[in-house]
């Protein structure tokens, strides 16, 4: 009996030191951790940069607004001295209607992807002119009147434009001829206007474009539906649609934004305003991001490493035998390796099959080291049994949103419990 209680005391003082050691050696694991972390971060960036670069040879993100009417004006100088100044008279639509069906398409280098569309905008609506007195200070220019039409990369536009304006078509020119408004777009030579006259316009473009399509709130009141086949949009800008329907097949989503909706008003002279920035729209978002769920994952690796090592130390006390510090670090660098196991795999699988292979490999492996060690496979099972609820506990924070902390501190709360309850049975106050 008293050999027993010496060989216990003497475990209680190499468990002291078991345990300092353990902890350093944890310390030191979040270096190759952070190694980890940072390789996903670089692998992230090179996936982004790839989408950058197709984007590049496609077509951008684009921004369609407008058509805009833009007339110029000079002062009339009310003095001999006083010189005359041209601006441009900008008159936004009444109304501006505009129906569009996107249509997406994946495009791949290597292991990385980016999504590409191809978009058929069809645009009406109608102007109304000023009357000859409108600005009594400025001559009006009627004769050197154009449209614009904003769109932010002109390498998208397919086959040639035509806008309608009361049954006269008149053919697109490249660029903008004044860039109080647009800095990238198509212009038109605007027909003979009747001032105080309504003028109507129609006109159908296709665009090509990369990741999303934005459009701006020119009319004062304006109409945008847009139909596509993917299934993941992000709706984002100034303003959200009213009415959306998203499934399997795809989206329908309709805005209506009219001029109090928006800080500028119908029509301005030079650049004092800047319409661009209440544009909105639509992103086609790939939902599936497995370099920031793999990312999440490797902020829990010393919580892996930790909680292995208890269930280690528990099974040494229970059994009465001593693992080395060296079988120890094994056993961790398998749990680190998961994580670098985890994203390779994703980059070629997807996250969640990817996390099912890295997990079912790491627990196999742990399992039967431990097997080994202990050389009986109870030992084995209950390793296994607790990888299994940590794997499984992670994989379902990594999949929650708004919950994932409050549920992440209820699960920690419960293991701390449920360690402590384990610890006061094996390791009692001595007398």
């Amino acid at each position: 009996m008293k050999i027993e209680i010496s060989n216990l005391n003497k475990w209680h003082h190499s468990l002291t030191v078991k345990l300092i050691l353990l902890a350093i050696l944890g310390l030191l694991l979040l270096i190759p951790l952070q190694m980890i972390k940072e390789i996903i971060r670089e692998r992230q960036e090179n996936a982004e940069n790839v989408k950058k670069e197709i984007s590049d040879q496609w077509a951008s993100k684009q921004c369609f607004s407008g058509p805009v009417l833009n007339i110029p004006v000079r002062t009339i100088p009310s003095g001999k001295d006083e010189l005359q100044a041209v601006s441009v008279l900008h008159i936004l639509p009444e109304t501006l209607d505009i129906a569009g069906i996107i249509k997406p398409e994946t495009r791949y280098r290597g292991i990385y992807q980016s999504v590409v569309y191809d978009s058929e905008l069809k645009v009406k609506g109608s102007f109304i002119i000023p009357d000859k007195d409108f600005l009594k200070s400025h001559d009006i220019l009627w004769n050197e009147a154009y449209y614009t039409v904003g769109i932010s990369d002109n390498r998208g536009i397919k086959e040639k434009v035509i806008l309608i304006t009361d049954s006269t078509e008149t053919e697109a020119e490249p660029g903008v001829r004044d860039k109080d408004i647009f800095n990238s777009g198509i212009s038109f030579i605007s027909p003979a206007l009747i001032p105080g006259s309504k003028v109507g316009f129609d006109m159908s473009i296709s665009i090509s474009g990369s990741e999303g399509m934005q459009f701006t709130p020119l009319g004062k009141v304006t109409t945008i539906n847009l139909n596509s086949t993917w299934a993941s949009p992000a709706f984002n800008g100034r303003y959200l649609p009213f009415r959306r329907d998203v499934n399997e097949k795809g989206f329908t989503a309709d805005w209506e934004v009219t001029h109090l909706n928006r800080n500028f008003p119908q029509n301005w002279t030079g650049s004092a305003f800047r319409p661009l920035e209440s544009a909105f729209g639509v992103d086609l978002f790939q939902p599936v991001d497995h370099y920031q769920k793999s990312w999440r994952s490797s902020r829990y690796g010393i919580l892996f490493i930790a909680l292995t090592f208890f269930v280690l130390v528990f099974l040494e006390i229970t059994r009465k035998e001593s693992i080395s510090i060296f079988h120890y670090f094994l056993v961790s660098l398998g749990l680190v390796l998961f994580f670098s196991l985890l994203n390779s795999i994703s980059e070629h699988t997807g996250f969640n099959f990817a996390y099912l292979i890295s997990s079912v490999a790491t627990i196999s492996l742990i399992s039967a080291f431990t097997g080994t060690l202990f050389r009986e496979r109870k030992a084995a099972l209950i390793l296994t049994g607790m990888l299994v609820i940590l794997y499984s506990f992670i994989f379902v924070l990594l999949s929650l949103n708004n919950s994932a902390y409050l549920i992440g501190n209820i699960g920690l709360f419960l293991l701390l419990a449920i360690i402590m309850r384990f610890s006061g049975k094996l390791l009692p106050l001595s007398k």
